[in-house]
């Protein structure tokens, strides 16, 4: 009888147990990326994530199922302890379905995915829009077999698609599209799967990427295929002429590659109403009769094409047809778009052809036709309105309802009721509109309501929303200001709801806005919600015995202890500094952001045991090696020699420091070890080396105008953001040709903080210190008062920007580089008569900007720090300048460093004794006067 009642009790108690260690496993997990991230929900307290209610996270029967953070601000890393989520999947009984919903629209989320992101089995939607993530799309998300929604666009990722996402066969959205993603599209073969595996997708987006190569013709064996965009890459080779398969595309967007061969025929394809294959390279051919055989198209958009001969009149009767864009081709003869023209026709822009007339018949009431540039416009006499560029206003604000519109307070804003709340605001970006005229409000009117309807029908209740500053962007999306406002008797949204609705392509606009994707501002800190358990606590029942009881008390005695040791040691491992002894003069223990604590065997394991083909550098404080994470990303792991070990407190501020920095401009520390007796940190790998071996020509790379300009304000945005962004404000006290990096597309990003030096109080304006520096860079001012200020830098700076227009060393057989500027320099000559000095690659082209950027330069080296200017009015500066050399200030450089002639052939690493580690920090000599 006592064995059958303890058998009895193991198998109540059993489950029971299970239960709690899976619950207890989720909430450390959900802990781990707390403590990783900042700006989480202010109610995110305690370490029971569903009995507290955190916001955002839902729980089922004690387990986390899903994590909704959209745009609330977060910032830090996506670390790898989420994988420990995964472990309820181990629980069959349970039919549980955990998906990270939507981490959207938090700019400060950077870094990679983690790998171990591909053991959540059962995830079923990943979005991560328009945060920072960058580095490589991880090859295990393609095990994510219930996966339906991918949406990693307008972020940093670079690298190859990985092909293993053709093994996702559930899903119907992939957006990959405004990243840095390069390569060939993958396809299937008879050993590794490829894209055209996804018989379920509807959505393939991957505009604005740098891909490679031949569009596959196997793409048109996805026949659920309803949008596909490929523009503003780099694809060659013939359009497939399968590609008609594609019945059921609505978008077909190929315009921006460098596609050849003729136009392909897409008879077939009767649902399509949006077209673009502008500014590729297709051979000249006749306006294809195709074309009219098109019934539902909207838009076609085939600028510079090289269509040529008459568009037949038949063309423009298709009914549903409003936009025709044919700018920059060879069309000639009598424009004639007959009497009977679709009566949705607003916009013909004709702009650069050869048509010599237009018959213009009574009753024409297109709204835009522009013929500028053609044959008729020179020939005729007078101005027609056909001839000029014709601007429509698409000025609009949603008005308010017969109202005053209120006057509110800080952070919030009067809805279109005249009510004052704190609105959940952001922009909506359309990627295919079938009309053109954005001055009529009708357009307006029917997505505001269609938005209403939405919110209400999803028990998201409102109270309004608000649309305004409708524009065209650079990227040819249509670009609208959204502001969404809670319903009446509530002053705020829960900060995660709207949000997640908006980017999880829940919303359906109306048709002729086509797709589209969200961004969202952060929103309002002070925002609560209601927030309701999704748990209550497990009551072990009144009915079991005494004896059960004690049973029950002794396992779960066991169990906890159990679980308190594995706690220990998961904490351990989480807190970088769980060792840290403050008895041994390391100070208390650091405090860090987003950079983690590696133990010695696992950057011994990294670096395969810092074997000498890792071995990538060597320096004064020791050596670096090249080292792959698990997650595949490339780090460069700098490991201290034995005599230039700095004591605990020093290299405890160092990585403090460091691990406050995180800009795209600025190098990232990615972690560091301090056991064993070691001191390493590491870096984020950068392959393409410093700006001085560019310059000099080691490194293989050829800078012209354009890219020396860019990098000139990746630097200055990147000590804009030390200067006036970091808290306190960081003085590098370095900056030099050597510490600056350039990334795989030429992106500048500032190094080595060995120098740096915290600016702790700003109002002070200076760091009395030592005196440290390189020859040639030094501030003369900080040298004479050993008053360190954020100008001196910027002194620095200034013969860095000398250095890009001369590609000289700042001291060269006794020449100082301003002194020889300023000698040589004539404003009354063009180009300051600078020719002497210019660096010989990059003369003989126009170097627009030339004189302003060398003024510059030369205000930036003014012996009187007080004459300077800050860094924020360099980068405006430099923006100007770029924008009179005509380049887009706000764009990375166009092309990635392997499309440059004898990139990666032979050169110093970046990590090698003239970069990381070339630290002045001796005593200077009694004279730094220049010869």
């Amino acid at each position: 009888m006592g064995s059958r009642f303890h058998v009895s009790l193991l198998v109540i108690s059993i489950p029971i147990l299970l239960v709690a260690a899976q619950k207890n496993q989720d909430f450390v997990a959900l802990n781990s990326l707390k403590d990783a991230w900042d700006n989480t929900q202010p109610n995110w307290i305690g370490s029971d994530p569903c009995g507290s209610g955190w916001e955002g996270v839902r729980c089922t029967n004690f387990r986390v199922t899903a994590i909704t953070l959209t745009s609330i601000g977060l910032t830090g890393m996506l670390s790898g302890d989420i994988e420990s989520l995964s472990e309820l999947q181990t629980l069959k009984n349970l039919t549980i379905s955990f998906y990270l919903r939507d981490l959207s629209y938090n700019k400060g989320l950077t870094g990679p995915i983690p790998a171990s992101i591909g053991n959540l089995k059962k995830l079923t939607n990943l979005i991560l829009i328009g945060s920072g993530f960058s580095g490589p799309i991880p090859r295990t998300i393609g095990s994510l077999e219930q996966l339906v929604m991918l949406s990693l666009n307008s972020n940093s990722f670079s690298g190859p698609i990985p092909a293993q996402l053709g093994n996702l066969s559930n899903l119907y959205w992939l957006d990959l599209a405004d990243n840095k993603l390069s390569g060939a599209i993958p396809v299937s073969d008879a050993t590794t799967p490829g894209l055209d595996m996804l018989t379920n997708a509807k959505h393939l987006l991957f505009e604005n990427n740098n891909l490679s190569g031949s569009i596959p013709s196997t793409l048109g064996l996805v026949q659920t295929l309803e949008v596909l965009r490929l523009d503003r890459n780099s694809l060659t080779g013939p359009v497939p002429s399968n590609l008609n398969n594609l019945v059921n595309v609505t978008q077909l967007f190929l315009s921006n590659n460098q596609l050849t061969g003729s136009l392909p025929n897409l008879t077939g394809m009767s649902v399509l109403n949006y077209m673009d294959m502008s500014n590729n390279m297709f051979d000249e051919s006749d306006f294809p009769p195709w074309f009219s055989a098109l019934q539902s198209l909207t838009t076609l958009v085939m600028e510079n094409t090289g269509l040529q001969g008459q568009i037949p009149v038949s063309f423009f009767t298709l009914p549903q047809l409003q936009t025709l864009v044919l700018r920059n081709n060879q069309l000639n003869g009598t424009l004639d778009v007959g009497s009977s023209y679709s009566g949705q026709l607003t916009l013909i822009d004709l702009q650069n052809n050869s048509i010599v007339g237009f018959t213009q018949r009574s009753g024409f009431k297109i709204k835009q036709l522009i013929l500028a540039g053609n044959p008729f416009c020179q020939e005729i006499e007078g101005t027609s309105p056909y001839c000029g560029l014709q601007e429509i206003n698409s000025t609009y604000p949603t008005p308010e309802n017969h109202c005053i519109p209120a006057t509110c307070n800080a952070h919030q804003l009067s809805s279109p009721n005249c009510r004052c709340a704190h609105a959940y605001v952001g922009t909506l970006y359309f990627r295919a509109l079938s009309f053109s005229d954005l001055g009529n409000p009708t357009i307006y009117t029917s997505l505001a309501d269609s938005l209403m309807k939405f919110f209400n029908s999803d028990l998201l209740p409102v109270d309004s929303v608000s649309l305004s500053n409708p524009t065209i962007n650079t990227d040819n999306y249509f670009v609208l200001r959204l502001e969404v406002f809670p319903p009446v008797g509530q002053d705020a949204f829960n900060r995660t709801g709207i949000g997640f609705v908006l980017s999880s392509q829940t919303f359906k606009p109306p048709h002729e806005f086509g797709p589209f994707f969200f961004n969202g501002d952060p929103y309002f800190e002070g925002s609560t919600g209601t927030h309701k358990s999704s748990s209550t606590a497990i009551i072990i029942g009144s009915a079991v015995g005494g004896s059960v009881l004690v049973l029950l008390a002794l396992l779960a005695g066991i169990y906890a202890f159990r679980q308190k040791r594995r706690a220990e040691t998961a904490d351990k491992q989480n807190n970088p500094f769980a060792s840290w002894d403050p008895n041994k003069n390391s100070g208390d223990v650091p405090q860090l952001r987003g950079a983690r604590s590696f133990s010695f065997e696992e950057l011994k394991k990294y670096t395969n045991n810092f074997s000498e083909t890792n071995d990538i550098g060597t320096g004064g404080y020791g050596k670096v090696y090249r080292g792959i994470l698990p997650n595949g990303q490339l780090v460069a792991v700098k490991q201290a020699q034995t005599g230039s070990l700095q004591g605990g407190h020093e290299f405890k501020t160092e990585i403090e420091l460091l691990s406050r920095v995180h800009h795209k401009n600025v190098v990232s520390l990615v972690g560091f070890c301090f056991e064993q007796g070691e001191q390493m940190l590491v870096y984020e790998y950068i392959p393409n080396g410093t700006l001085k071996e560019s310059l000099s020509g080691k490194s293989g790379i050829k800078l012209d105008w354009m890219r020396r300009l860019r990098i000139a304000l990746g630097t200055a945005k990147g000590l804009q953001y030390l200067h006036e962004l970091a808290n306190p404000p960081i003085i590098h006290r370095d900056i030099k040709s050597n510490n600056i990096l350039l990334d795989d597309r030429l992106n500048a990003k500032v190094a080595d903080f060995g120098l740096s030096k915290l600016l702790g109080d700003p109002e002070r304006g200076h760091v009395t210190t030592q005196v440290k520096g390189t020859m040639g860079y030094m501030d003369p001012e900080y040298y004479m008062t050993q008053q360190l200020t954020e100008k001196s830098d910027v002194y620095s700076y200034g013969v860095v920007m000398l250095e890009l227009v001369t590609a000289r060393q700042p001291i060269d057989k006794g020449k100082y580089i301003v002194r020889e500027v300023r000698q040589k320099m004539d404003r009354t000559k063009v180009g300051y008569n600078l020719q002497e000095i210019i660096d010989p690659a990059i003369l003989g082209i126009t170097l627009g900007g030339l004189e302003k950027f060398v003024d510059l330069a030369l205000r930036c080296v003014e012996e009187v720090g007080a004459e300077r200017p800050t860094m924020g009015e360099v980068v405006k500066e430099i923006e100007s300048i770029m924008q009179i050399a005509g380049l887009n200030p706000n764009a990375d450089s166009a092309s990635t460093s392997a499309s440059y002639e004898g990139a990666n052939k032979g050169y110093n690493h970046p990590y090698t004794d003239e970069s990381l580690f070339v630290y002045s920090g001796a005593f200077l000599p009694a004279k730094v006067e220049p010869q």
